[in-house]
């Protein structure tokens, strides 16, 4: 069954269109009116087109008996979407205005529809030009092709119509775009993409082999331009949503440095140790305390040669693990022991760390309103309120990063209202308010991260929604991870 085979081949590209913006501000009912209005009116340019691709397809249908069935198949699908845009024009009348009449088509749209009808005339590559086309079976391999390259839609808004029922069955009659959902999510809708389906099955019974593979190219070119033309859309708020009633838990997963940071948490760390001069306005506590801090200029040098050092051994690494490797497909193991050298050598940058006694000295206090005034990424402390705020997510938040000091970061999120995340760093070792210049060293490698992610994990059920953020080399494994399960999710930054 190709439709089928199909479909599961590219399902991940299913899951992006539902996690776009524009899905996503839907099914909360945030979306804007004036963005679902314009969406409406793109949606019209190009359900214009999608009738116009099925009277193709129906002109290139052999007139045999054999293919009655199929030739009023499409003329069937054709006039459902007929159908379709009268739903729209009941949007139009309800807004007191044809907003698709104001609208031209934007570039997505274009490119999309482009694609149909170059499509569904025969413009196809691998084919023989449109003028040469001109026998009964030709045309029946443009048929096929036709209704290959607009099967994804069908399929897709029949996914992301059930999808989006469930949302409806939290929040009831007052969502505002329940007619729309109720139109993708109905037993009809979900009959015709079926039937867009086995006819694609029937269609493709005489395609040899490298015809299949034009066909899988044209469908997944479908699936790509529909996402963006999704993506098109001119969502303006932020929004976060749970899309399934099976997926009842969320658990996320963020890097910190640089993540959710301007700048890196060690420089930061650095700052505050260079910032007093030792032994100038200690507190009664620093007084009492033995640990003293090094001379300001010994700690400057000191620090420069670290980074130094640092910035000169991780080229010299990279290029190691480069040379000579031509990467063919992608090698999880060879990834995998290549991440393993760089933890062995994050582990020994670490060592380094604490032998200097650059960290030696440093008040709790200190290191707090460091976090407070900590320099975020833009929108990303607004994100994770918006989880935790979100009444349809029961969601739990893992910081998982190399940071040296778990309080520069705890500090961090708590000026933002997050006091409830679960924290997997590095901590410092204190004498009272005073840093010893040693590390609890928990988490100091790409490994690390891995082990911590599986054993959260490992205690979830299939109910949760995982997504792990990250955007360094040191995420790779966690990110890869994550795809390697159907049910989880990543986001990078």
């Amino acid at each position: 069954m190709v439709a089928k085979r199909l479909w599961v081949r590219f399902h991940k590209e299913s899951i992006n269109s539902l996690y776009t913006p524009f899905v996503v501000s839907l099914a909360s009912g945030n979306l804007k009116l004036h963005t679902f209005q314009n969406y409406i009116a793109q949606d019209v340019h190009f359900l214009k087109c999608f009738a116009q691709a099925y009277e193709f397809a129906e002109g290139c249908v052999d007139d045999d008996d054999d293919d009655d069935v199929a030739k009023a198949s499409v003329s069937e699908l054709r006039q459902s979407v007929l159908q379709e845009l009268e739903m729209h024009g009941s949007f139009f009348q309800g807004w007191g205005f044809d907003v698709s009449k104001e609208t031209l088509p934007n570039a997505a749209t274009i490119k999309y529809t482009d694609f149909l009808l170059a499509t569904a005339s025969g413009k196809i590559e691998g084919l023989k030009s449109p003028e040469n086309i001109k026998t009964p079976f030709e045309k029946a391999k443009v048929a096929a092709y036709t209704i290959g390259a607009m099967v994804p839609c069908m399929r897709l808004y029949a996914f992301i119509g059930k999808k989006l029922q469930s949302v409806i069955d939290i929040n009831g009659n007052c969502h505002p775009y329940k007619k729309w959902i109720d139109n993708y999510s109905c037993e009809a809708f979900q009959a015709a993409a079926l039937q867009t389906e086995n006819l694609l099955d029937k269609l493709s019974v005489s395609l040899t082999g490298d015809e299949l593979d034009i066909m899988q190219k044209l469908y997944h070119q479908a699936m790509k331009l529909e996402m963006e033309f999704f993506l098109a859309q001119p969502v303006d708020q932020p929004t976060v949503v749970l899309l399934s009633k099976e997926h009842n838990h969320v658990t996320i997963f963020s890097d910190f440095d640089l993540t959710c940071t301007v700048v890196d948490s060690c420089t930061v760390l650095a700052d505050i140790a260079m910032a007093t001069p030792p032994n100038s306005g200690q507190t009664h506590l620093e007084s009492q305390s033995q640990i003293t801090r090094m001379p300001l200029t010994k700690l400057r040098n000191t620090w420069e040669a670290l980074v130094k050092q640092y910035e000169e051994e991780y080229e010299h690494l990279m290029e190691t693990m480069m040379v000579n490797h031509k990467v063919e497909k992608f090698d999880h193991e060879g990834l995998r022991k290549a991440l393993e050298q760089l933890s062995d050598f994050e582990k020994r940058a670490n060592t380094r760390v604490t032998e200097s006694e650059i960290l030696k000295g440093l008040n709790l206090e200190d290191i707090k309103r460091a976090g407070q005034h900590f320099v975020l990424q833009e929108g990303c402390m607004d994100f994770f309120q918006s989880v935790i705020k979100s009444p349809n997510l029961n969601a739990d938040i893992h910081v998982v990063s190399y940071c040296w000091c778990g309080d520069l970061i705890r500090s961090a999120f708590e000026s933002g209202g997050i006091h409830n995340l679960q924290l997997h760093a590095n901590e410092f070792i204190y004498e009272g308010l005073i840093s010893t210049g040693e590390i609890m060293k928990k988490v100091e490698s790409p490994i690390d991260k891995l082990q911590v992610f599986t054993n959260v994990l490992e205690e979830h059920d299939q109910t949760h929604i995982t997504v792990y953020i990250g955007d360094s080399i040191g995420d790779l494994l966690c990110l890869v991870e994550a795809d390697r399960h159907c049910d989880w999710f990543k986001l990078e930054s």
